[in-house]
């Protein structure tokens, strides 16, 4: 089986309140905090933040949810999945990949579209390559990276990239976002292209180049309970959150665009 790339845990436990006796008696007062439901959600990488931010949150949901994250690749984690890892939840970063587990059977119900995200071309902080577009990237001796052709974010860039008539051969093809991310943000790379959400992400050591809607590519983020899932309720309730305005509120502040 295929290694775990990133497993964390957020507890979204919420307290319960305390439960007088009947009839206004002063007998004994009770305290009984409701026992947390795991769900283990399997999202993609460039959800990072989002996701684990949701945990303070989402701490007041009914019922209460424990959650463990496996961040990675949307194809990495397809793969586990087919596998046999197990997982509540998935959230992918594109509709191929999430199709691949519904044509499988392996998804509970049909897969929501949560949200939605858009490409920046990333650079080191200070655009010290004076990078202003895609065609820029053509530059000799300039080093950039992107995802593989099989991760979302590199067949989105593929898409942007023929859209401007640009071709190029990157130094590295990365398997996902975040190491795209790091490679400039070392200086290892000049340039790359993630999404809108990972540049800001990035903090302080990368900024981002917008690319003009006619050249740019709407990434949609569908999720979904799977069939196999150990908690099913707990399951349905995060995705529920997900989707609610609370949950789209915390999306956006990272910049992710609504469904």
């Amino acid at each position: 089986m295929t290694a775990f790339i990133q497993i964390r845990r957020s507890s979204l436990v919420a307290a319960v309140g305390l439960v007088a006796a009947a009839c206004g008696s002063p007998g004994p007062v009770s305290s009984s905090p409701a026992a947390p439901s795991p769900v283990t959600v399997f999202a993609a990488a460039s959800l990072t933040a989002a996701f684990q931010s949701m945990g303070s949150a989402a701490g007041h949901v009914n019922p209460p949810l424990l959650t463990e994250y496996n961040f990675a690749g949307s194809p990495t984690l397809v793969a586990q999945i087919q596998q046999g890892a197990p997982v509540d939840v998935f959230a992918s970063a594109d509709q191929p990949n999430m199709q691949k587990l519904v044509d499988g059977g392996l998804v509970m119900g049909s897969p929501r579209v949560f949200a939605t995200n858009r490409l920046q071309i990333v650079v080191a902080a200070g655009n010290p390559k004076g990078i202003t577009g895609l065609a820029d990237l053509v530059r000799p001796g300039l080093v950039v990276v992107l995802c593989a052709p099989a991760v979302p974010c590199g067949r989105y860039a593929a898409q942007a990239l023929e859209k401007a008539g640009v071709r190029i051969v990157p130094a590295s093809e990365e398997t996902d976002v975040k190491a795209v991310i790091g490679k400039v943000s070392l200086g290892e790379a000049d340039a790359g292209i993630v999404y809108v959400t990972d540049v800001r992400a990035g903090g302080a050591k990368v900024q981002g180049i917008a690319i003009p809607d006619t050249q740019n590519v709407v990434a949609a983020y569908p999720i979904a309970v799977m069939k196999a899932a150990s908690h099913g309720r707990a399951a349905q309730a995060f995705v529920d959150f997900v989707l609610s305005p609370q949950g789209q509120r915390i999306l956006a502040s990272f910049a992710f665009g609504g469904p």
